[in-house]
């Protein structure tokens, strides 16, 4: 053992102090992330990167605005310009009103049965139409990039020929109307499917810098509604069976418009709930500002059973929530009562 130190043998402290003297004179040499090889985005580009590209992709994000509904509201100042317009060349007229607006009262409540889970099928492809009709009629003047596929020259849908003006011609909102409807009803989709189709329709046209008129709609309104189709239902429709609805197309070229479709959505076919719900919503938005306003039927003694069996549900669910929520102390500057105690007179 003599003057050697054992391992065993703990350090003074002044070695231990001349230690830590070394280990605090290191420095760690600084390496670049390029020389680390490690090119991965920090959270905080990422996120300033979303904020850029939110109004360039509006339909992947849920706090941008819908498309449709911008372009929709140019024509709802012009409606209400000329209702005003005419409400003043006809102020001392009688009016007469055919409409009739239906009005809760405390022996009947009128209640809308579209909700953001389950929307009305008529009205939905309705509103849905209406907004490919204002996306036609106020399309960019520049007119974007041209795909071949949708172009309903090189593809028809019909076997009769196209007029030479069919790229000049703006369709109507009932003709659009008939298309989606006879598409939906014929392959039994639902409401659901429908607003996916308005989904993909916007992402195409940002994705694509395209945009969609006389000439094209109808094409790339199939292709959405066959993709929505097979990523929102269960129950997928073929391509063959479109090839049924529509007597003169192929199932090839369903299948390459399919496959074009996702190349230019970069199969990005995601489509997130909060993003559903903010088209839900900005649709009911411009059917009310249209006109277009969903049914209103009473109340039955059935609707209001089910309403009553769903509230007793939740309260049963959420009541041990409130129990656990609810505060167990009380200050005494706040006693405004006298506790009341029972008396026992002998």
């Amino acid at each position: 053992m003599g003057g050697t130190t054992s391992c065993c043998v703990p350090a003074s402290p002044k070695r231990r102090r001349n230690a830590h003297a070394r280990l605090e004179s290191f420095t760690e040499p600084e390496i670049s992330r390029e020389d680390s090889g490690c090119n991965l985005q920090h959270i905080s580009d990422r996120e300033n990167v979303d904020e850029l590209n939110m109004e360039s992709n509006p339909a992947d994000h849920p706090r941008a605005g819908t498309m449709f509904l911008s372009k929709s509201q140019t024509d709802v100042r012009e409606k209400r310009k000329s209702i005003f317009i005419n409400n003043l060349t006809h102020l001392m007229e009688p009016r007469q009103s055919n409409t009739r607006c239906k009005h809760s009262s405390c022996s009947t409540i009128f209640l809308d049965d579209s909700t953001v889970s389950q929307p009305n099928l008529k009205y939905t492809i309705k509103c849905v139409a209406l907004a490919i009709f204002y996306h036609i009629k106020n399309r960019d003047s520049h007119g974007g990039t041209v795909q071949d596929i949708f172009d309903e020259k090189l593809h028809p849908l019909t076997n009769s020929a196209v007029p030479a003006d069919y790229n000049d011609q703006d369709p109507e909102q009932k003709q659009i109307y008939r298309f989606v409807r006879t598409l939906f009803c014929s392959a039994q989709l639902t409401a659901e499917c429908a607003i996916v189709t308005l989904v993909y329709l916007e992402r195409l046209l940002t994705y694509a810098e395209m945009t969609i008129g006389p000439g094209n709609w109808k094409r790339i309104v199939l292709g959405a509604i066959l993709l929505a189709s097979k990523v929102w239902d269960d129950q997928a429709v073929w391509n063959v069976d479109y090839c049924q609805i529509l007597k003169d197309i192929t199932v090839e070229d369903m299948n390459e418009l399919e496959r074009d479709f996702l190349e230019l959505l970069q199969f990005n076919i995601n489509v997130p709930s909060s993003v559903y719900a903010k088209y839900y919503f900005d649709l009911r938005s411009m059917a009310e500002a249209n006109n277009l306003s969903f049914p209103l039927e009473p109340l039955s003694r059935d609707k209001a059973q089910k309403l009553e069996a769903i509230s007793r549900l939740c309260d049963d669910r959420y009541k041990d929530v409130r129990r656990a929520s609810r505060k167990r102390w009380s200050s005494v500057d706040n006693l405004c009562g006298v506790p009341w105690v029972p008396a026992i007179l002998s």
